[in-house]
This record gives structure tokens, sequence and C-alpha cells, in this order.
């Protein structure tokens, strides 16, 4: 696509409102990852109802977590095996 067409098509997306311009943004990008946007805000979704179901089980008590400096231990030597 030439420059000037990319200009104008710039100068005609930012014509748009805020929350159009966001759903366009989230297209371009979704589509530099291969995925569609719809798909891309299922995924969004499914992480935010997990990350909730987490949350609740720590608050819950039924899942003690584990203490940073573990986790990191942990991190760093999985990745000094490689």
């Amino acid at each position: 696509m030439s420059m000037v067409r990319n200009e104008a098509l710039l100068k005609e997306v930012l014509k748009l409102s805020a929350e159009e311009r966001a759903d366009v943004a989230e297209e371009l990008l979704a589509s530099l990852e291969g995925l569609p946007a719809a798909e891309t805000k299922e995924i969004e979704r499914e992480w935010g109802a997990e990350i909730e179901r987490r949350a609740r089980r720590v608050l819950a008590g039924e899942s003690p977590g584990v203490p940073w400096e573990e986790v990191k231990r942990s991190v760093r030597s999985r990745l000094t095996e490689r």
C-alpha cells in the first residue's frame, strides 16, 4: 500500500470515536497474532474467568500458593537446564 493511501486511511480512522478506534486497533493487533479479534476476546474472557477461580480458591484458603522465592528458584533452575 502506498504511503499516500496509508495516510488517507489513517486520517479516516482517526475520525472514528475512541471506542471505534479501539476496536480497529484490536482487530489490527489480532491480525498480527494471526487470531481473529472475536477469538482473542474469548481467550481473554476465559483467562479472566480462570484468574477469578484461582483468586477465589486463594481467598477461601483452598490454595496456599507458592512463595515467590521458591518460584524464582524453580524457574531459574528450569532455564539453566536447557
